[in-house]
């Protein structure tokens, strides 16, 4: 099953309560229409430096692979695997634009598609607004202070070293 994401909007001046409607779910995994159409793709998502960075590398392969005399079949090759690269990152390179605008990480769920991982997610989300969870203090310790067992010898050693001079 697919995992997904979720992120906050940063918060609006007007309104400090997170507005649930605009939480976005990034599924992991192969984007298929990134793969095919990654400009397209970039644009619809608002990717804007990385169709920057898209535009620059392929033009600096593309120039650089015509300069050298480079044969077809290796400019086609080369536009693929920029083309399948996109594809295999289109998640992380969306995730890491929002978190660049302010986005807050939420977590993450997993669904078997994205309206029963937004099911899931606002399922639990509601019972932890409902119930806030109760401050529990750390456990206090046991010992201050260390616990010397045994007498105290000149020559302590820590570890599981044996004693210098001690028989084996």
């Amino acid at each position: 099953m697919p995992t997904y994401t979720i992120h906050e909007p940063p918060p609006r001046k007007s309104n400090s309560i997170p507005a649930a409607e605009r939480f976005v779910f990034v599924r992991d995994g192969f984007y298929f229409w990134a793969f095919v159409l990654a400009p397209l793709w970039l644009l619809v998502h608002r990717l804007w430096l990385v169709l920057l960075g898209y535009v620059v590398l392929s033009g600096v392969l593309n120039g650089g692979l015509y300069l050298i005399g480079a044969p077809g079949t290796v400019k086609f090759i080369t536009g693929f695997l920029i083309a399948l690269l996109i594809g295999f990152e289109a998640a992380t390179l969306w995730r890491w634009t929002l978190t660049r605008r302010g986005w807050k990480w939420l977590g993450f769920v997993v669904g078997e598609d994205s309206e029963m991982a937004e099911r899931r997610f606002y399922a639990e989300w509601a019972k932890r607004a409902v119930t806030p969870a109760a401050s529990v203090a750390p456990p206090e310790p046991k010992y201050a202070t260390p616990v010397l067992r045994g007498s105290r010898s000149p020559s302590d050693v820590i570890g599981l070293f044996p004693e210098p001079g001690a028989p084996r």
